[in-house]
């Protein structure tokens, strides 16, 4: 009986396992080599652009909800509130301290005189004050939204906040104008209608300071 011959183009032996046919692969030639050995190249799945997804992740950024964005604010007031006091306490016992002395001294003239709240030593602490503010609030608010786009209030409630045009973390600049307009206006009494201001704004719900730094609070990313 004649002797079976292998077919043509094929190695004679057992076929190349799973583990030997990745190994090939790997060797210089890559497929080409494999192809030339007969076995089959594994199909790999193909791999989306990095460009159309950061677009797509981009144009499908869209205002948070309400609620969780006050939840946010509400966290982040909070802790932003007990750093700053421990540096608001210490400064306002010297400041009552301070104008109890010039009451008492008032009284011990005899005389009626006229006592200023508001002399160049509480001017002093207060300035101190307006410092800490805005040290805490550069170091809380202001680095973490330009480097992650959240703070941890809006880390906790699932929100970022994004550049209008870019779909991006906003820049320092940006972050530090958007945390200056808050502060300012919550010192001027209006702070609560800047922040309500987002149930009415169309189409980004955004707050005042979010249209003073061109940013708007987006949900997830």
């Amino acid at each position: 009986m004649p002797s079976q011959q292998p077919a043509a183009g094929r190695p004679a032996g057992p076929a190349a396992s799973w583990p030997q046919q990745v190994q090939r692969l790997a060797q210089p030639g890559g497929p080409a080599a494999a192809a030339d050995e007969g076995t089959v190249t594994p199909w790999r799945p193909p791999v989306e652009d990095p460009f159309l997804a950061a677009v797509r992740a981009q144009t499908a950024a869209r205002p948070a909800g309400l609620g969780r964005r006050l939840l946010a604010r509400l966290i982040d007031t909070a802790v932003l509130g007990a750093l700053l006091s421990a540096a608001a306490v210490p400064l306002g016992v010297r400041t009552a301290d301070h104008i109890d002395a010039k009451i008492e001294n008032a009284e011990l003239t005899g005389e009626t005189v006229t006592v200023w709240l508001l002399d160049a030593t509480t001017a002093g602490y207060l300035g101190m004050f307006l410092a800490a503010l805005l040290l805490l609030g550069a170091v809380y608010e202001v680095l973490p939204t330009a480097r992650w786009g959240r703070t941890l209030g809006k880390r906790l409630c699932g929100v970022r906040v994004m550049g209008i045009e870019s779909h991006e973390n906003p820049s320092f600049a940006e972050s530090l104008r958007r945390w200056l307009v808050y502060s300012l206006l919550g010192l001027l009494v209006v702070g609560v209608v800047n922040v309500l201001w987002c149930f009415v704004d169309r189409p980004w719900r955004q707050c005042w300071h979010d249209k003073a730094a061109r940013t708007f609070v987006a949900s997830g990313g």
